[in-house]
């Protein structure tokens, strides 16, 4: 313990040093008022962010990931070889795994064949699967276990969702565990224009507990609750009744809706699949984030994404896939406050920069690359013979993008289903920056002098929160496209004051 500790005193004594010299910069930048920028975005205090990173360290140690598949690779499979065993040794696997479980693990033909479906057909979705538990298994777990439930099922929620917390039904279903729109009111799922607490995994997830607690309370056996889960207590009791009274799932499966049928012989399979993934040269695609990233802070303004976006670095579509819950990039004001997801990194300099990042309302399009993009959406209703393939060229999107932007799970779409098609317009910000100049010279030219004189310098010293658009805004005939291909190398999110940009005359 002592190496620790005396690395946790040398690290809070190099960030106090460095916290009283940018005081003292900070003092010394005050003076310069001509060349300061109207949005200052503050640090972290680093003797906070240093206790942070070792309580994050402590709390979170148990959490390794190795994302190299040449190192989790351990029985030298090629690469791309689908590895195959008879039946003997997958049925030996799944009753070892049957012997840690409450839950009846069964190998049987339905079982093999979504054993088969996982492991081979549909691999990428498995491997994605496989990265994505880092991010939900650990909560999901944590959750289970206060409900005493069995820990085996988390893997509903992959049967579920693929673990898509934005994934949504045809019929309706939403969510991690796809909760419908009355059962999540049951649950305390709270649905509204802004916030839909369906895809909130950590509220989902309590839901999820409470409704498979009180289904077991029910049946007292938990692949019934599984097939109830799925397609309600009505239809389980119905099959009951038309089986002759058996409360056995197999006995039981004939009488179940078709979908139902599939349900257990799934979950019994991820199961395997998500134990014996090495064993099948499956691997975790490398997630976005792990959940010991991860941390939640109360909003209790209204904020935008972009905003929050501004002042943390993050990009929106980062907090898009942290805040499924969030409709419309927004936060909500609420009387109680509303949770935000942002990693942990970026807790500190939201919280150093909250009053501005509340009060901040930005006067004019950001700028991206010398365009200010502008997301449009459209909507096409499916007719007769019409196919995802079709509607996807006709409109220039990919299909995965027609099935993310409208929660398709496959190819199924219905005659008279409106489809959400988004689309990007790009309007040029040199051509808008040049008019207005024009404008500018023709209404006022009074100020044309002092205009020339900044054109004339032949560098431009880039201040803190100067962006390629604010730049450009001083150099009249001058884009942000005009600029960042003037300075070769440059990354224009990433601008450093202090940093100098030529411009071109």
């Amino acid at each position: 313990m002592a190496p620790k500790l005396k690395y946790f005193s040398t690290a809070i004594l190099l960030a106090v040093l460095w916290h009283f010299k940018a005081n003292a910069q900070g003092d010394i930048d005050s003076t310069q008022t001509e060349e300061s920028p109207e949005i200052e975005i503050l640090p972290d205090d680093p003797v906070l962010q240093s206790i942070d990173q070792l309580w994050q360290e402590e709390r979170f140690g148990w959490q390794s990931f190795e994302a190299d598949s040449v190192c989790l690779n351990k029985y030298g499979f090629v690469f791309g070889e689908i590895p195959a065993y008879p039946d003997s040794v997958i049925a030996q696997r799944l009753a070892e795994l049957d012997k840690l479980t409450p839950l009846h693990l069964d190998y049987n033909n339905y079982v093999k064949a979504f054993i088969n479906l996982y492991t081979d057909r549909k691999r990428g979705v498995t491997s994605r699967v496989l990265g994505l538990s880092e991010l939900y298994y650990p909560m999901f777990e944590e959750k289970l276990d206060q409900f005493d439930i069995p820990l085996e099922l988390k893997h509903l929620a992959v049967v579920e969702s693929a673990l898509n917390p934005s994934a949504r039904s045809w019929v309706g279903a939403s969510g991690l565990w796809q909760f419908m729109y009355t059962t999540g009111k049951i649950y305390k799922l709270e649905v509204t224009s802004y916030v839909d607490e369906r895809r909130d995994p950590y509220a989902s997830t309590i839901a999820a507990c409470r409704y498979m607690k009180k289904l077991y309370s029910m049946y007292g056996d938990w692949n019934l609750v599984l097939a109830a889960y799925n397609s309600g207590p009505g239809n389980v009791n119905k099959a009951i009744r038309r089986s002759g009274g058996h409360k056995d799932y197999w006995k039981i499966r004939p009488y179940l809706p078709r979908e139902t049928r599939g349900y257990v012989p799934a979950f019994i399979a991820v199961n395997y699949v998500m134990n014996y993934a090495p064993e099948h040269n499956l691997y975790p695609t490398v997630p976005t984030h792990l959940y010991s990233d991860i941390d939640t802070i109360h909003v209790c303004r209204e904020t935008r994404f972009d905003q929050i976006a501004l002042f943390t670095g993050l990009s929106v579509e980062e907090l898009e896939i942290l805040n499924p819950s969030l409709k419309k990039n927004v936060v909500p004001e609420t009387p109680t406050c509303q949770v935000l997801y942002l990693p942990q990194s970026a807790i500190g300099t939201y919280l150093a920069n909250e009053d501005s990042l509340m009060n901040y309302k930005p006067s004019q399009p950001q700028a991206v690359d010398g365009y200010v993009e502008e997301e449009i959406v459209e909507y096409y209703t499916v007719r007769n013979g019409d196919v995802l393939g079709l509607i996807a060229q006709r409109h220039g999107v990919g299909v995965s993008q027609l099935r993310e932007w409208n929660f398709i799970r496959g190819n199924t779409i219905h005659p008279g289903q409106k489809l959400e098609i988004k689309k990007i317009k790009r309007t040029k910000v040199g051509e808008e920056v040049a008019e207005k100049a024009e404008d500018k010279a023709v209404a006022k030219p009074e100020k044309t002098a002092s205009k020339k004189q900044a054109t004339a310098s032949s560098f431009h010293v880039v201040q803190r929160g100067d962006t390629l658009w604010d730049i450009a805004k001083k150099y009249p005939g001058i884009s942000a496209t005009d600029i960042k291909n003037a300075n070769s190398g440059i990354n224009s999110s990433r601008l450093k004051p202090g940093q100098k940009l030529k411009i071109p005359k």
